[in-house]
C-alpha cells in the first residue's frame, strides 16, 4: 500500500464520531464530523454517493452498515480500494464478536472495540482481519473480555510508546483535568447548544517502567465495590483511552492501569451532553446618535460562585467594519480595538464570582454613506476564559499510585480547570 491510514472513525447516522482511533495525529476528530456534515449538506448529488471523497488535503473512504459509517481518513497517497477492503473487514469481525453491528451495539463494548481496532491496524497499516485468528487473542463473553494470549511483541510492541532505560533525578507527574464548555446562544437569549468536552492531560517524568493506577469518582466503580458515595459521583460517557490504559482491567474492575509514555500525552477524553448556564454571560446594546457615531455599552456578568473566578478572560465584541477612533472606558480591565477583527477586545485578568462589569465605547463613522450601503455583518461575540480549581462535571481524582521496581516515591500533582471551547453569544 503506497500509504496509511491517519485515523478511524466510527460514527452514527448524524455524523457523531463515537469511536476513533488515531495513528499518525494528523487528522481530527473535529475535521471528521466537518466533513460528514458537508456530506449531507450535498445527498441526493451523484458525487454524495461515492465511498471516496477528497476534503482539505484529507482523503475520506467510508462505508455505511446499519445506523453506523466506518470511516478512514489519510493525508498519504493511499490505496484506496485496499482501506475500503478492510473496512468491510472490519464490519464482519464487529459483527462475529457483536451479532449485529449497530450503535448500541458499539456503546456497549466500546472496550472491546478498542482492542480489536488495536490489534487489526498498526500504525495506520491494517494487520490482523480474520475474525478466526482474533478470536485466539481476544475473547469476549457479553460485556466481559479477558486477553488470553498475545501477538508477538514484533507485531504489537504492546509498550512500543515508551523507552527503556528513562532516569530522572526528580521523578514526578502532573495530572490537569480540562473541560472546555461549548455553548451558542442565539439573538433571543436562548441557548441552542451546550455540551462539555473533558481531557485527562498528563506529564509523567518517571524512571524505569512505571505502573500507574488512576482512581475516580466513578459511579458504577463506587457501587461495585460497594462504598458509601459520599458528595458526586459521576457516569462516565464516550471515554476514549490512550493506547496505554489496557482495557481489559477497565472493562472489568473500571480500574484504569497503565504504563505511562514518557513527557506529555491525553490519558483520557470524555464528552458530556449537558445543559450548563453560561458561566459569563454578556449583552450589548448598540445606539446609533448619528450617521456619524455610534454608541455601545456591554454588560458582562459572572455566573459562578463568589469563592471562584475567572482568570484570562478576553470578551471580543463586533463593531461596524468602518468604524474609526474609539473612546472606551471599562469598569476592570482594559479594552483595545482590534481593526483586523473589526472587533473590540475586551481583557480582564481576573473575574470573580457573582459579579458585574461595564464596557463603554464611542465610534465614530465615516460622514459620508456609500450609495448601496452593505448589510451590517451579525458577528457573534466571543468569550474566552480559565477558571482554576473548578470542574463543570464534578470528576474527581480520588487517586493515582505509582509503582516501580526499584521503589522510588514519586511526587503526583494534580489540577482541575474549566476554559471555554467555541463559547459564541449570538446577542446582537
Amino acid at each position: 500500500m503506497a500509504g496509511a491510514a491517519s485515523a478511524l472513525f466510527l460514527l452514527d447516522i448524524k455524523g457523531r464520531v463515537l469511536v476513533w482511533r488515531d495513528y499518525r495525529g494528523d487528522v481530527t476528530a473535529a475535521q471528521a464530523e466537518r466533513f460528514f456534515t458537508k456530506l449531507i449538506e450535498t445527498e441526493g448529488d451523484s458525487q454524495s454517493n461515492d465511498p471516496v471523497a477528497y476534503d482539505n488535503g484529507v482523503t475520506y473512504m467510508f462505508v455505511q452498515h446499519s445506523n453506523i459509517y466506518l470511516m478512514i481518513a489519510s493525508r498519504q497517497n493511499c490505496n484506496a480500494a485496499s482501506l475500503l477492503f478492510f473496512l468491510h473487514r472490519v464490519v464482519d469481525v464487529f459483527k462475529h464478536y457483536f451479532e449485529e453491528l449497530e450503535e448500541e451495539s458499539l456503546r456497549d463494548n466500546f472496550v472491546v472495540v478498542y482492542e480489536l481496532l488495536d490489534e487489526m491496524m498498526d500504525f495506520g497499516y491494517p494487520q490482523f482481519t480474520e475474525a478466526r485468528i482474533l478470536s485466539e487473542f481476544i475473547k469476549t463473553d457479553a460485556y466481559r473480555m479477558e486477553v488470553t494470549q498475545r501477538p508477538p511483541m514484533a507485531v504489537t510492541n504492546s509498550v512500543s510508546w515508551r523507552s527503556e532505560g528513562l532516569k530522572f533525578k526528580k521523578n514526578e507527574v502532573f495530572l490537569d483535568v480540562i473541560e472546555s464548555v461549548n455553548i451558542l446562544v442565539n439573538s433571543n437569549g436562548q441557548i441552542v447548544r451546550s455540551d462539555v468536552v473533558g481531557a485527562l492531560k498528563m506529564r509523567t517524568y518517571l524512571s524505569g517502567m512505571p505502573e500507574c493506577k488512576l482512581g475516580l469518582n466513578d459511579r458504577i466503580l463506587l457501587e461495585a465495590q460497594g462504598r458509601a458515595i459520599k458528595g458526586k459521583a459521576i457516569d462516565l460517557e464516550d471515554i476514549k483511552f490512550h493506547q496505554c490504559v489496557r482495557l481489559a482491567r477497565f472493562e472489568n474492575d473500571r480500574t484504569i492501569s497503565f504504563i505511562p509514555p514518557d513527557g506529555s500525552f491525553d490519558l483520557m477524553t470524555y464528552r458530556l451532553s449537558t445543559q450548563v448556564k453560561p458561566f459569563i454571560w454578556v449583552e450589548a446594546h448598540i445606539e446609533r446618535h448619528s450617521r456619524s457615531r455610534v454608541e455601545m455599552l456591554v454588560k458582562a456578568r459572572s455566573q459562578f460562585k463568589d469563592r471562584s473566578y475567572a482568570t484570562s478572560v478576553e470578551i471580543e465584541l463586533p463593531v461596524p467594519t468602518d468604524a474609526y477612533n474609539p473612546d472606551v472606558r471599562t469598569s476592570l480591565g482594559s479594552a483595545a480595538y482590534a481593526p483586523e477583527k473589526d472587533a473590540l477586545v475586551w481583557k480582564i485578568q481576573y473575574f470573580y464570582g457573582n459579579k458585574e462589569h461595564t464596557l463603554k465605547a464611542d465610534f465614530h463613522l465615516p460622514s459620508i454613506a456609500a450609495e448601496e450601503a452593505t448589510p451590517e455583518r451579525k458577528a457573534p461575540i466571543r468569550v474566552k476564559f480559565e477558571i482554576p480549581k473548578f470542574i463543570v462535571s464534578g470528576i474527581q481524582v480520588r487517586y493515582l499510585k505509582i509503582i516501580e521496581k526499584s521503589g522510588y516515591q514519586a511526587h503526583p500533582w494534580v489540577r482541575y480547570i474549566t476554559m471555554a471551547g467555541e463559547y459564541e453569544l449570538r446577542l446582537m
